[in-house]
């Protein structure tokens, strides 16, 4: 096989592959430049975050805990300080500094104080609503008894329901953001799955489609030297 004829086998299958990952391709491009539109720190809400005053350890009391846990950590938190607690089976537990007594889970209106407080914009709160572990909202991503705080700036904070802790903050960009990372991943059930043979299929064949333009380019401005 001549070389003329290699590359005009590379020039119908760099077309056929051209229609078949042109599509994903455009939605690559276009979601990815979507999600760097702002910085990360905007799309997880940080300046919708009130930030927190400092501890204060000086009069601190270990929290009375029993049996083992995994995890304890002093944290600021909207309503005042707190030790939360990871116990053995992985439930979190709030303990007061001042006496080391447990925290009563939170209340619908504990839950309103701590979302104004925890809270920087300028919207105010419209609905809070509690959403059990087994059906929490896709915009939260974490299996936790939970209090959503919908502002009126299509902001969503959720609250720990036993601890009191911010869990995250969603504003409307955080969903487009998250949308398009689903359509980039091309998971739009779980979007966590960024390796699956779609996926990895798809990419395979953007990479052969452009090393065949590479190279069908080169060649053909190689000869169009060569003829002058």
């Amino acid at each position: 096989m001549t070389r003329q004829q290699i590359m005009l086998k590379f020039a119908r299958w760099h077309i056929w592959l051209g229609w078949l990952v042109g599509l994903p391709v455009l939605m690559w491009t276009v979601t990815g430049l979507i999600m760097v539109w702002h910085p990360i720190e905007h799309v997880r809400g940080n300046h919708l975050r009130a930030e927190m005053p400092p501890l204060q350890a000086q009069t601190l009391v270990m929290p009375r805990v029993d049996g083992p846990v995994r995890n304890i950590s002093l944290q600021s938190l909207p309503d005042g300080p707190g030790w939360i607690v990871v116990d053995d089976s992985g439930a979190r537990l709030r303990y007061s500094p001042e006496d080391g007594r447990p925290y009563a889970p939170v209340l619908e209106e504990d839950a309103r104080a701590i979302a104004v407080a925890a809270y920087a914009g300028g919207a105010p709160l419209e609905t809070v609503t509690y959403y059990p572990a087994d059906s929490a909202p896709n915009d939260l991503r974490t299996p936790a008894n939970s209090w959503q705080a919908r502002f009126g700036d299509d902001t969503n904070v959720y609250i720990h329901a036993q601890t009191g802790e911010v869990l995250a903050v969603r504003s409307g960009w955080w969903r487009v953001f998250d949308f398009m990372w689903g359509l980039h991943i091309m998971d739009l059930d779980s979007r966590k799955d960024t390796s699956h043979p779609i996926l990895i299929t798809f990419a395979a064949l953007g990479v052969i489609g452009s090393l065949l333009g590479c190279v069908l380019m080169f060649r053909r401005r190689k000869a169009r030297v060569q003829s002058t």
